[in-house]
């Protein structure tokens, strides 16, 4: 059997680590600390899968000079990690299933909303960096998803055409962002009910049971 021509792009936060439990207690704090309360559903719409300098200004309800946003985005990350620090882990089978890809020579990337410290706070605590030749950020963008900017230059960083490259996802917006690049996406459910996504290939609680194979058939269709 010929393998077929593949690339995996990951997401971050709610794909390699379940930390949007996390954010969403930094948030609460951050908000409340600057007088505002956000439910549930108005994080999941307004805020997760987006940049910082997208969500900052828009609960403030005001432009922000870059060095007021700067301030801002730093004093939400900063306690984020602080919170998140002694419980920090991989989804469950995904370590197994990265050195499944690497032994099958798959390209890998990570593309996130999320800032370079942020990134780097996880493969300091997981140690999967050799993984990731490839790591777009927020500062890698000027549009956050769902805009497909993102997936678009990590399938052209990975030198692969969008259609050879899955993406694994967790919130709505980053499930857009992949498929209006063009890219097969999986769900990865930390984050919503598998009913809630339109369009993916696949919807996984975690990397357990997916193999390199699932992933070839899905471009392969």
């Amino acid at each position: 059997m010929i393998k077929q021509q593949m690339a995996v792009i990951f997401d971050m936060d709610g794909v390699i680590v379940d930390s949007n439990p996390f954010h969403k207690i930094a948030l609460q704090q951050f908000c409340k600390s600057h007088g505002y309360d956000l439910s549930e559903d108005e994080m999941k719409r307004k805020i997760y899968g987006r940049t910082n300098k997208d969500w900052i200004p828009a609960l403030f309800n005001r432009p922000l000079e870059e060095k007021e946003l700067r301030r801002y985005a730093d004093e939400k990350e900063a306690l984020f990690r602080e919170l998140f620090d002694a419980d920090i882990a991989l989804l469950q089978g995904l370590h197994e299933f990265l050195k499944a890809l690497k032994h099958d020579n798959v390209p890998l990337a990570i593309a996130t909303s999320a800032p370079r410290d942020n990134v780097d706070f996880v493969f300091k605590k997981t140690g999967i960096d050799d993984f990731f030749p490839v790591v777009l950020d927020e500062s890698h963008i000027t549009k956050g998803k769902p805009d497909p900017e993102i997936y678009i230059k990590a399938c052209q960083k990975l030198q692969m055409p969008a259609e050879c490259c899955v993406v694994f996802e967790d919130s709505l917006s980053g499930v857009r962002s992949g498929l209006d690049a063009g890219t097969r996406v999986v769900a990865v459910t930390t984050t919503h009910r598998p009913e809630e996504f339109n369009g993916v290939s696949l919807a996984v609680p975690n990397f357990s049971d997916l193999s390199v194979q699932d992933l070839q058939r899905l471009v392969g269709d």
